[in-house]
């Protein structure tokens, strides 16, 4: 599934905020979330006049909710409206959110591409066990597709994510969010494994998982699943911008987002495995949205904003550089 976001901080929302303080509009948005509509349409549903539905959708337009184009119909040209994100994230702390957009996409776990597991290993559903325990072959088998966790003691796992940003923008930053912990026989909480993330065939970063965790009951496992074996992860978030990677906020490499060549309408392949030569081979077990604690699958979010206002920033950074320099700017 693939959603558009926009993000903002709550200091930069005042016009989003005015616009979603109408019963009228928050109408419009929920019609517009099940198609695109346009004024008459609206007005029928709303049972209001057509010059109040057009200044709702004004609002909704300036605030950047709303996009709207004229379309020749069998009476005349009409105003067709759409929503333009299926998501809107506010952030409320201080941490720095990037401006721009979002493009996200959730993966099953059980979708993946590739799949090269060691012993032990194995994979299941919310119901049952798919194929046999320590059995590498059963991670071939097409009921995979259905998997809710999956684990091995050494090998990879690789996925491919859709990439539909337009060709107007350009990505300035990747994030992969997981639910992740090690892998050993039934649990052990100090078991320490170096997991490593590979985007397009680059090695983002190693980050050390401190063990194979258990002994409280993971929140979405289902009822058959064995007190004594993994219960759940940590949620981790891998993210690759201009400056270099990091996991949660911690650098690990000074792999940029230009290194990892995602071109244009081209799919970001991601691989998540164990490296023979790691410091820790401790095997990695990987949650899906119906296992551990986190209701979510493998979600990748890339970051980007038009070219032409990244062109316009540069040329505003390369002006105002000289005069720094020459020491006019206080």
């Amino acid at each position: 599934m693939t959603s558009r976001i926009l993000e903002q901080r709550g200091s930069q929302s005042e016009e989003l905020f005015k616009a979603l303080a109408s019963d009228t509009r928050l109408k419009i948005i929920d019609l517009l979330a099940e198609r695109e509509m346009n004024i008459n349409e609206l007005r029928q549903a709303l049972g209001i006049a057509p010059p109040s539905v057009s200044k709702h959708v004004q609002i909704l337009e300036q605030a950047g909710l709303v996009t709207s184009e004229y379309m020749s119909g069998e009476q005349g040209t009409q105003k067709r409206c759409k929503l333009r994100y299926d998501r809107l994230i506010i952030s409320l702390d201080s941490m720095e959110v990037p401006d721009g957009q979002i493009e996200e996409s959730e993966m099953p776990i059980g979708m993946y591409t590739f799949a090269h597991p060691t012993s032990t290993c194995g994979i299941a559903s919310r119901e049952k066990m798919i194929g046999f325990y320590d059995e590498p072959q059963s991670f071939l088998l097409p009921e995979r597709a259905q998997a809710q966790i999956l684990w091995m003691a050494e090998g990879f796992v690789e996925y491919v994510f859709p990439n539909t940003v337009p060709s107007t923008m350009e990505i300035q930053r990747v994030d992969l969010t997981m639910e992740i912990c090690s892998e050993c026989p039934d649990y052990n909480n100090d078991y320490p494994s170096d997991i490593t993330l590979w985007i397009n065939g680059v090695e983002i970063g190693d980050w050390t998982s401190p063990g194979d965790l258990g002994g409280k009951r993971g929140r979405l496992n289902p009822a058959w699943w064995n007190d004594h074996d993994t219960q759940h992860g940590l949620l981790k978030v891998w993210s690759v911008d201009n400056q270099g990677s990091s996991v949660d906020g911690m650098a690990v490499s000074d792999k940029s987002i230009k290194e990892l060549m995602i071109g244009l309408r081209q799919p970001v392949t991601v691989r998540i495995g164990i490296k023979p030569d790691a410091e820790h081979v401790g095997g990695f077990n990987l949650f899906g949205r119906g296992f551990g604690n986190y209701e979510q699958d493998l979600t990748l979010r890339l970051h980007y904003k038009p070219k032409e206002a990244l062109k316009e920033k540069k040329a505003i950074k390369e002006e105002e550089s000289p005069a720094k320099q020459s020491g006019d700017v206080k």
